[in-house]
């Protein structure tokens, strides 16, 4: 029973890592339909940002803060010089992405090289607690209660806050939104950078999980992000949000129970939603929630 205890803790907290990493490619993709390729390299500029930051400063939330901070303007780089001009054509999209992602992969090489750069996590989150015969590590009890806090503020702000409201009404009908005054466009630069700006947390964190920050950390992740974003329907938040979780939890179990099969299970629960279930396994509508926004 200790045992899966433990799995069951290490499983939520590697799901709410890949949530981060999921939910920031999940709002762009369901808002604005922008399929974005370059997330992994976010999320690996999210990683250099919070170790450059931590080993200037040994501030945990400064370095935090900061990388999520960079990573925000990255997104609005992104947006206004590349994706903005390809709004409703997904090949430019997907080309354009996948070009920016392999750019600023090797910026950070240029860098920082490409050599691991080791990390320590913090002191005061650096512990473990035992509780009946179950190692319990802060470290990953804090990534469970981040991913948490993120996806109820996210998905209030989506549902109940007037930017979300604007930004659902932008997607329908943008000309309308626009008539009546509301610069849609700087509400659709924000939502990117701000799923960059996610994709950078996932990054921070996951840097001190793993003990080490290298640039090609984010290739695996954006892999597993857009698993979930598929598992858990296209464009659809809290889908995205239920995968994540229920991909950390199968990691975790059977990479201890049956590690050669660690790697494709992943890819193989993909293949069988796709084949039997292709609008997600989660998602409210038989139909993809995708939607295209065309901007003029």
């Amino acid at each position: 029973m200790d045992i899966f205890l433990t799995l069951f803790i290490n499983g939520l907290s590697e799901g709410a890592l890949i949530f981060l990493v999921s939910s920031g490619l999940a709002i762009i993709l369901g808002l604005m339909g922008v399929v974005n390729f370059a997330h992994g390299a976010l999320f690996v500029w999210g990683g250099y940002a919070y170790v450059w930051i931590y080993q200037l400063t040994s501030s945990f939330m400064l370095g935090i803060l900061s990388a999520m901070f960079i990573v925000f303007v990255l997104g609005i780089i992104f947006e206004k010089f590349f994706v903005s001009r390809l709004y409703g054509n997904a090949p430019a999209q997907i080309l354009i992405t996948l070009g920016l992602n392999i750019v600023f992969i090797e910026i950070i090489r240029l860098i920082w090289g490409n050599t691991p750069i080791a990390i320590k996590r913090p002191d005061f989150i650096a512990g473990t607690t035992i509780i009946n015969g179950v190692t319990i590590s802060h470290y990953r009890v804090l990534l469970i209660i981040i991913g948490i806090v993120v996806l109820i503020s996210v998905n209030q702000i989506l549902k109940n806050s007037k930017a979300g409201m604007v930004i659902r009404a932008g997607v329908q009908r943008s000309d309308m939104v626009q008539a009546l005054g509301i610069n849609i466009r700087f509400y659709f630069t924000i939502v990117f950078a701000a799923g960059a700006a996610l994709a950078g947390l996932g990054g921070a964190l996951y840097a001190p999980l793993a003990g080490n920050v290298i640039s090609t950390s984010g290739a695996s992740n954006q892999i597993l992000a857009f698993i979930a974003i598929v598992i858990g329907g296209l464009g659809n938040f809290s889908g995205t949000a239920k995968a994540s979780f229920l991909l950390g939890l199968m990691n975790a179990f059977v990479a201890w129970f049956i590690p050669t099969f660690a790697v494709v299970t992943n890819v193989l629960i993909m293949a069988i939603v796709l084949a039997f279930k292709p609008e997600g396994l989660f998602s409210e509508n038989k139909k993809s929630r995708i939607r295209l926004v065309v901007k003029e």
